[in-house]
């Protein structure tokens, strides 16, 4: 076995997973030297809730950020994380979007595209892919890792080797919830090491604080690349260290090679962005404490935060456990998705209004219909017949690729965006975030155009 590689996540899912995503690009650049420097497999920096918390909460420009990282670190591959024929939106797109977003996406300066389908259904992630390796991106095709009676290792290894077909440079094991212990992390490794040609990346967490076990033991079983996090932003609801990990292989056949002292150097900077986060009340120290309830219930974290808020505005704070229980329930009536955004939330909900109304789907929110309907793509289990029925009732199934009954739809976003899009990136943003993105591009245009700021606060006021 060779050396493992390191993928960073210290510019985007660590800060996403502990602060909101609230990390500027000013906190980031100082550190791009050295983190250039230091030969990680690469560093994912883009995608997942950036793009819009870019946008609604920092008035910062996506792909101007892409942009300056891309300059400012020329050595190391930029990773980022794309859902599929979602995007980074929560609908899905048509095809002519999608092929565009990742032109754009690798010509700004993204290496390795890593894409998942919250349901595992190859067919949200086809479009994508296609698009990754015809624009000369590294597609990194993932797996969103959960447990049910029908997600075992053979299915995990079947839809590894149907991606590697479809064009896969790199398969990762996403597991969202650090629902992937140990053991079973090396004895999943070994059999996708068996079956299939391309690298081996993993994806964990350290919410259960089993985050940094399960790497190793897939180190053990010859996983080629695992994400870490430096450790100002690791662990907890984060990725387990980037130096412990470095730390704990050195000398051994799977030693990353990585400087511990140039990964500290890096460390000193961004423990001042923590600090600053921290003092802002965006980085809570909860996000650092181990929750086990995951491993108990299967539910990710950012999940019971959510039935908790929602339980608190109805008052039914004392059905907390209630709630966890018909989880489960309805997981099983659903089909068994994993649950991932946007699948956790639709779940999660359908329990909360099944525990409050005293009778199971009596309400069915429009999301529920929607996956029951197959809008979402084909579930991976069988669907309780009796419970669709009552939820959508003779409306038909959607059994084709969903994205099969959308139109091209870039030129008609191209429209509606008019005089605000200065070039293709912004028909993008709008597209995938409509009103963010508008109060963003007029609020920047106004600043790169002073004599627009009067007609701007005169059209604000008349709304």
């Amino acid at each position: 076995m060779s050396k493992l590689y390191i993928t960073d996540t210290i510019l985007r899912d660590a800060h996403q997973s502990q602060a909101a995503t609230r990390m500027r690009i000013e906190d980031m650049l100082p550190a791009c030297e050295i983190l250039d420097s230091i030969g990680y497999w690469s560093l994912e920096c883009w995608g997942g809730a950036t793009f819009d918390a870019c946008m609604r909460f920092l008035g910062e420009d996506p792909w101007e950020r892409l942009r300056k990282l891309r300059s400012a670190m020329p050595n190391t591959k930029l990773q980022m994380l794309l859902r599929g024929q979602n995007i980074l939106g929560y609908k899905h797109y048509a095809d002519d979007v999608v092929d565009q977003f990742v032109e754009k996406s690798i010509k700004n300066g993204i290496d390795v595209v890593r894409v998942f389908d919250a349901l595992n259904d190859t067919r949200n992630m086809e479009q994508a892919m296609k698009s990754i390796k015809k624009y000369g991106g590294i597609c990194e095709a993932a797996i969103s890792y959960t447990q049910s009676p029908v997600h075992n290792e053979e299915y995990f290894v079947e839809l590894s080797k149907k991606l590697e077909k479809m064009g896969a440079d790199t398969i990762c094991i996403k597991d969202m919830a650090n629902l992937l212990l140990p053991y079973d992390a090396y004895s999943l490794v070994k059999k996708l090491k068996d079956n299939v040609k391309v690298p081996i990346h993993l994806h964990t967490h350290n919410t259960t604080g089993t985050g940094d076990m399960t790497n190793l033991m897939a180190a053990e079983a010859g996983v080629d690349i695992v994400d870490c996090a430096l450790s100002p932003l690791a662990n907890g609801t984060a990725q387990p260290s980037t130096e412990a990990m470095v730390a704990t292989l050195a000398g051994t056949k799977r030693d990353t090679g990585l400087d511990l002292t140039k990964l500290a150097e890096a460390a000193v900077h961004f423990r001042k962005v923590a600090d600053k986060l921290k003092a802002d009340g965006i980085l809570d120290p909860k996000v650092l404490n181990v929750d086990t309830k995951t491993l108990v219930y299967q539910v990710p974290g950012g999940m019971l935060s959510n039935l908790l808020s929602q339980l608190k505005q109805a008052n039914a704070e004392d059905k907390y456990y209630d709630v966890l229980a018909e989880i489960p329930n309805v997981r099983k009536d659903f089909g068994y998705p994993p649950l991932v955004t946007p699948t956790s939330q639709i779940v999660g909900t359908q329990a909360v209004m099944n525990v409050l109304a005293g009778e199971r789907y009596k309400m069915v929110p429009k999301e529920s219909k929607g996956l029951l309907r197959g809008e979402y793509g084909a579930v991976p289990g069988e669907v309780n017949e009796e419970v669709r029925r009552k939820a959508i009732g003779d409306d038909e199934v959607i059994t084709c690729r969903p994205a099969d009954l959308l139109e091209p739809e870039l030129e008609k976003y191209k429209a509606e965006a008019g005089d605000l899009a200065k070039c293709d990136e912004d028909v993008l943003s709008y597209a995938l975030f409509p009103q963010v993105a508008s109060k963003f591009l007029k609020e920047r245009n106004a600043k790169n155009n002073p004599d627009a700021v009067r007609t701007i606060y005169v059209e604000d006021l008349g709304r």
